[in-house]
């Protein structure tokens, strides 16, 4: 019979080890809020948006054009994108334009791309 290399051979409790783990857990919301943090970025075309906004805030006319994207496609991506408090934007007379909300968002981006990039 083949064994399971994933599995324990003998069931024993690390009670010191469960203990240390537990005490570092988030709550169930935490976990919750950053699995919907990360599926902000499991969208290629909200990535794509990201990317720009690293370089510089931009309506969404602009980010449209770079995409070649609808501007409905692109609003819908950016109001996801500011609920999940991503991106922020200021008027500027008829005009919204859309930037980071915080040096986070590209740190996570960044880690991201080194990962993939280091696999090549």
């Amino acid at each position: 019979m083949k064994k399971d290399i994933f599995a324990c051979e003998e069931v024993k409790i690390h009670e010191d080890s469960i203990k240390r783990i537990q005490e570092s857990m988030l709550s169930q919301e935490q976990y919750q809020q950053l699995s919907t943090l990360f599926k902000m970025f499991s969208d290629p075309t909200r990535l794509k948006i990201l990317s720009i906004l690293f370089k510089e805030e931009a309506c969404v006319c602009d980010i449209a054009y770079l995409l070649d994207m609808t501007h409905s496609a692109v609003s819908h991506q950016l109001s996801l994108l500011r609920q999940n408090r991503l991106i922020r934007y200021r008027r500027s007379g008829k005009n919204v334009y859309y930037s980071l909300d915080d040096d986070h968002i590209q740190m996570i981006y960044d880690a991201g791309l080194s990962h993939i990039l280091e696999k090549e």
